[in-house]
């Protein structure tokens, strides 16, 4: 998923999505152990749709954060 999708979703599906990554993401870790895995380019996608999620929610974090910080400014 690109990150322009990403930022189309409420940050509640996000979280979601980071959810069922990482536990697809435990799964598919269990199955390389075991010697199971057919397609280890999954575990490289899943790690990075993981960053992406991620970073998009520490986006429109630092971007609350900031406009909250310019509220206080002005406030005073």
């Amino acid at each position: 998923m690109k990150a322009s999708e990403i930022r189309q979703l409420s940050n509640d599906e996000i979280r979601s999505k980071v959810e069922d990554a990482k536990s697809e993401l435990f799964n598919l870790r269990f199955q390389r152990a075991a010697g199971s895995l057919e397609n280890y380019n999954r575990l490289h996608e899943l790690r990075r749709d993981i960053a992406r999620y991620l970073t998009v929610l520490r986006e429109r974090e630092i971007a609350a954060a900031i406009v909250q910080q310019e509220g206080e400014q002005n406030a005073q």
